[in-house]
């Protein structure tokens, strides 16, 4: 159906209480204004166009190509907004629907504004208004109806009588017009309201005097939520995670406590995937089918292959291949890959290194800047020492190299194929394929030490002052 879209972004947020602009506050992983450039795109308009103003350089930062903007220079409210958007949108013929949305109900979803224009232009409405039903309407304009059920206006809370504040009909702020009752009408607005703005509403009661056709649509209350303050903002997250999460769980990811697990909109979970409670996915994430991530684990922009177990770590821009262990208690940095059957164990920090198919650090290593051939395996308490100061320096630990426990491997370096380290080295050459590489002082035994401690610490308590006791 061809339509236009107005999005108005212009606002200044100041209930947020942020130098970040409201409408690029994050929902789910995606700025609150993309929710809704998505769900207009999804309906297929011909041209969406978002009023800018506050903050308007990094609002148009994150608009997709296609999208136009317009500048509101003053805000004075909601009306003024529709105007510059309809003088950007140029000449339109009067039929021709109209969206108007909110920048800031990121639940609004492409199916409701595609109904709301069936119904508009089916019943050739000049206003097609989304209403909802609320138990406590502080805040919200309020429908008012005439003795018939019909539509005669909308007014604001603050200027509502006692008894018009009773009404508990909410208008959502989401609208259909027909382009040329619209364009009339907004050149009719006023501002004599306490705000001293131009509100869009007011067009409704314009349209219904000149006896133009409006009509109201009612949607579930919380797809019309929006957001004024932090609160809000974690009101309308939480029902944004519901619904990521019960599209998952539908599609045959088992979750343990959906109420402590936090999944971003762009998360892919392959069916049959666990996860458990305390589990956070965000951004880019791609779990593979059968993997297990929980409890207690965070998944930035990373990759976790199948039938893999991550629990108790942080994984951040990384690639866990199939069959890969990880954890407890563990942290993949930036730059890590573990390849299939790998094994980054307990208290193992791994940052811009691969581990190579069915490579192993069991526990207790830090890892940085390495590359470890397939099947190799890393002592405890192994550390690659990679930085002198001034540079980072790689590692090399060859296919079935055998790493003894307490090694330091003074970057770069590199130990060959089939290669071992014994316990406590400090490893500072090249390590031959197949050879052992020891670097430790010879243990010294020294007879009696322990009696001659003892002693001389008597002698010592006996000249001790009171003062140098206390």
């Amino acid at each position: 159906m061809s339509h236009m879209v107005i999005i108005m972004a212009a606002g200044e947020g100041r209930r947020m209480r942020s130098e970040v602009p409201k409408v690029l506050h994050p929902v789910a992983g995606r700025p609150i204004l993309s929710w809704i450039v998505n769900a207009a795109a999804a309906t297929g308009p011909d041209r969406i166009m978002v009023v800018v103003g506050a903050g308007a350089r990094r609002v148009r930062s994150i608009l997709p190509p296609g999208v136009g903007t317009c500048h509101q220079p003053q805000r004075r409210g909601t009306g003024q907004a529709a105007l510059v958007g309809m003088e950007a949108l140029g000449e339109l013929a009067d039929h021709t629907p109209v969206v108007v949305l909110p920048a800031d109900v990121p639940l609004i979803t492409s199916e409701a504004i595609s109904r709301a224009l069936e119904r508009h232009v089916s019943e050739g409405a000049a206003a097609t208004m989304l209403t909802a039903e609320v138990e406590d309407p502080t805040g919200y304009g309020r429908v008012l109806r005439d003795s018939q059920g019909r539509v005669e206006g909308v007014v604001e809370h603050v200027d509502a009588t006692v008894e018009q504040r009773e009404v508990r009909e909410i208008n959502t702020s989401l609208y259909v017009f027909a382009a040329g009752p619209l364009r009339a009408a907004l050149g009719r607005i006023g501002a004599g309201n306490r705000q001293g703005e131009y509100y869009l509403p007011d067009v409704i009661g314009l349209m219904v005097a000149d006896a133009k056709p409006v009509t109201a649509m009612p949607m579930p209350v919380h797809n019309a939520l929006g957001v004024n303050d932090q609160a809000q903002l974690a009101e309308v997250a939480g029902w944004m995670r519901r619904r990521i999460l019960r599209r998952h769980m539908l599609a045959g990811v088992w979750m343990e406590d959906p109420d402590r697990t936090y999944v971003d909109a762009d998360v892919e979970l392959s069916p049959g995937v666990r996860l458990h409670a305390g589990v956070h996915l965000e951004g880019k994430v791609v779990v593979g089918e059968g993997a297990i991530v929980g409890p207690d684990t965070y998944v930035r922009n990373s990759s976790i292959g199948p039938g893999s177990r991550v629990w108790y770590a942080v994984v951040r821009e990384s690639r866990i291949g199939a069959d890969v262990q990880v954890g407890p208690y563990a942290s993949l940095r930036p730059g890590t890959r573990i390849d299939g059957s790998g094994k980054a164990g307990s208290f193992v920090e791994i940052k811009n290194s691969r581990l190579r198919e069915g490579a192993k650090a069991p526990h207790l290593s830090y890892v940085g800047d390495a590359d470890v051939g397939e099947r190799a395996n890393i002592g405890a308490g192994t550390i690659t020492a990679n930085y002198d100061g001034y540079r980072k320096h790689r590692t090399v630990i060859g296919p079935g190299a055998q790493i003894g426990s307490n090694t330091v491997l003074v970057a770069p370096v590199e130990v060959g194929e089939e290669g071992w380290t014994g316990a406590g080295s400090t490893i500072t050459r090249p390590v031959p394929s197949g050879a052992l590489a020891v670097e430790r002082s010879s243990q010294k035994s020294l007879p009696g030490y322990a009696a001659r401690r003892a002693a001389r610490y008597r002698q010592e308590s006996e000249h001790r002052t009171p003062a140098e006791d206390s």
